[in-house]
């Protein structure tokens, strides 16, 4: 028995906002004080880091639970499998659904649950929950399907990854331009023949590096009763360059597959200097350079949505939606994410 990925799916918001409707934004040091440069300036020291030059927000109307319901509903689909036969759907997010123009997060029912009900699956024995593992979810829910699949536990799974960041950011940091919304979803399965997850790996360093991801105040001092979500960029930065590369080569010596044998690595989508350092490090301790298209990207167009950034990066390869990258059956990949909590995880798969 293999654990395949069988069907994948994606929502991606209509709406693309570029980098000019920031232009006006009043952005303020952690302290309150404004910054020195004016926003043209800002804005562009920040496309040459991130390499973001627009992003997607949800239509109004919709909510985390929404997108999710909509991508699984493509995931479905593709695998061509009957919604009734799904023994667990995972649902990894951060914030709930939050409404557009609100501020509290809404997670009763769960998440998951939200989605069975839009499916319209009747199977009670469909378990449903929420996983809540920073931007490393949608791995690590792929990660518990495989375990639950091989114990005997279930035959298929529908993992998703749903975030509507653009709710939850705070307009006066400069950091509220990274954030994104879209889902991205995947059928996982039991099967004779196809893919298979190779092996994996996961952790969390919470000891000094817990908060470096967090929910804030404004600021803005006159909107301290209302918080956002929060970064310490720096350490973040420092810390997934270093730890992140680590946990992808023992994630590939498990899986026995050698290095020259990877042939796409779908990292999270945080930004795009610090990916390209975690996957040139990743190469350097094997003393090699990293291969030239090895990492497929969509953070320039998609911004940083979070636990979709995965699902909906490997949907648009699979679909040819990605010029210049393509994976085949037999291709070795290599999944990687880096979050809150902190979390790392990896999974080598052969598609």
């Amino acid at each position: 028995m293999k654990v395949s990925i069988t069907g994948t799916g994606c929502y991606i918001p209509a709406l693309a906002v570029p980098n000019t409707d920031f232009e006006d934004h009043e952005f303020l040091n952690s302290d309150g004080t404004p910054f020195k440069h004016a926003n043209g300036v800002i804005i562009e020291k920040f496309k040459a880091i991130t390499g973001i030059g627009e992003r997607r927000y949800a239509d109004t109307k919709l909510n985390a639970s929404d997108i999710a319901f909509l991508a699984a509903q493509k995931a479905i689909e593709d695998a061509g499998i009957d919604k009734e036969s799904i023994d667990y759907i995972i649902l990894a997010h951060n914030f709930g659904d939050v409404a557009h123009g609100q501020a509290q997060s809404d997670m009763l029912p769960s998440l998951a649950s939200r989605v069975k009900n839009l499916l319209r699956i009747k199977n009670h024995k469909c378990v449903s929950y929420d996983l809540i593992f920073g931007c490393p979810g949608w791995v690590e829910g792929v990660i518990q399907a495989n375990a639950f699949i091989k114990s005997g536990l279930a035959k298929k799974c529908l993992i998703i990854g749903a975030e509507t960041l653009s709710r939850v950011i705070d307009p006066h940091d400069r950091d509220s331009m990274i954030y994104s919304d879209g889902a991205g979803a995947a059928i996982i399965e039991a099967t004779e023949e196809g893919g298979e997850i190779r092996s994996h790996a996961s952790a969390t360093f919470a000891y000094d590096e817990a908060h470096f991801l967090f929910y804030g105040k404004s600021y803005r001092s006159s909107e301290e009763d209302t918080k956002y979500i929060k970064m310490y960029g720096r350490k973040i930065y420092e810390f997934a360059v270093t730890n992140v590369p680590q946990a992808m080569k023992e994630c590939l010596a498990e899986s026995g597959v050698p290095i020259t044998a990877v042939k796409k690595i779908f990292i999270h989508q945080a930004n795009e200097k610090m990916d390209a350092a975690i996957v040139r490090n990743f190469y350097e301790l094997y003393n090699m350079e990293a291969p030239d298209s090895i990492m497929p990207m969509n953070i320039h167009e998609m911004g940083n949505s979070s636990v979709a950034t995965i699902p909906t990066l490997y949907d648009m390869v699979r679909s040819g939606k990605i010029s210049g990258h393509r994976v085949e059956k037999g291709d070795t990949v290599l999944f990687a994410s880096v979050g809150g909590g902190m979390n790392i995880n990896a999974i080598v798969y052969t598609v």
